[in-house]
């Protein structure tokens, strides 16, 4: 399936005036579609087109991307919040899907906004385990440090490392390639891949060396949510918990966490796919397609 369908392109003004821009396209009931780090709309338009059928999807790009305005003063989960209110006030969309730190942004949103009747989260990278976390924000100073001085292969091959180094050494299959692999070989694998990119991308398309950057702010959501899962117990909305059975064992620690604090929840976790399975590229978001369809018809 191509990436090339015909969508239109919408605008919404956010409560400090950032302007956010999102990607239309489908017909039926709305439903929000918001990406992870390092990431785009154009990450999601797969999963749009296999939802389009049934529903007007929505895809914005977070700000700091693409068709958005940047991430402005004082950037964090209530900015995100904010445009999220901004999209459901336009759209009159009810239910909204996110993966990764999307994921966090559609729970948190849950939480404060009664227009949001359903969310599906996948693999929301909450900070529930301190151990893990210490883990994971050690290589997110050293991703950064790469960023500032202009080495983004090496920024990449650093957040592979979320892959091996956040929980241990209960890694599954597609991932124990990266324990093996010599760095030299990863850093000329992503340079390749950046000047790839640089030079297909299309349209409103952002390219990954402007999207590297972007995964310091949301490294900032993730350490936000630090002490607050117990907050979400009084979340109104149905919530759906999606993971893959082939995904980093911190993200499985995080949804079982989920699990016992949601009062109205369900959880499927999905055979055979991975934390990139919503996206484009890496993925198979027809799957992921089929889990929202079940959740968001029933």
């Amino acid at each position: 399936m191509g990436t090339k369908q015909k969508y239109t392109k919408g605008y919404v003004t956010s409560k400090d005036g950032n302007v956010i821009g999102y990607r239309q396209m489908g017909s039926g009931p709305g439903i929000i579609l918001l990406h992870g780090g390092a990431k785009g709309s154009q990450s999601l338009m797969q999963l749009g087109m296999a939802l389009s059928d049934d529903f007007t999807v929505y895809i914005p790009d977070r700000r700091g991307r693409g068709l958005s305005g940047p991430f402005g003063d004082n950037y964090g989960l209530q900015r995100e919040v904010e445009d999220m209110d901004a999209l459901l006030k336009k759209t009159g969309a009810l239910y909204v899907f996110g993966t990764a730190t999307g994921g966090i942004i559609a729970l948190q949103s849950a939480l404060y906004l009664p227009a949001i009747h359903k969310a599906v989260l996948y693999e929301p990278p909450f900070y529930v385990n301190e151990t893990e976390m210490n883990n994971f924000n050690d290589i997110g100073k050293r991703y950064d440090q790469y960023v500032a001085e202009g080495k983004l292969s090496m920024a990449m091959v650093t957040s592979s490392e979320i892959a091996t180094k956040v929980s241990g050494d209960e890694l599954e299959p597609p991932y124990q390639w990266v324990k093996y692999m010599p760095n030299i070989i990863m850093r000329l694998i992503f340079r390749i891949i950046i000047e790839v990119d640089a030079r297909n991308v299309k349209g409103d398309d952002v390219t990954l060396k402007d999207l590297i950057p972007t995964f310091h702010n949301d490294v900032v959501l993730v350490n936000e949510t630090k002490g607050t899962i117990e907050n979400f117990k009084d979340v109104s909305a149905e919530v759906l918990l999606l993971n893959g059975s082939k995904t980093f064992l911190f993200l499985k620690h995080i949804i079982d966490a989920l699990n016992e604090i949601l009062p109205h929840v369900k959880r499927v976790e999905i055979q055979g796919i991975d934390h990139a399975a919503a996206e484009d590229t890496t993925g198979k978001p027809e799957i992921v397609a089929d889990e929202i369809k079940r959740f968001f018809q029933k």
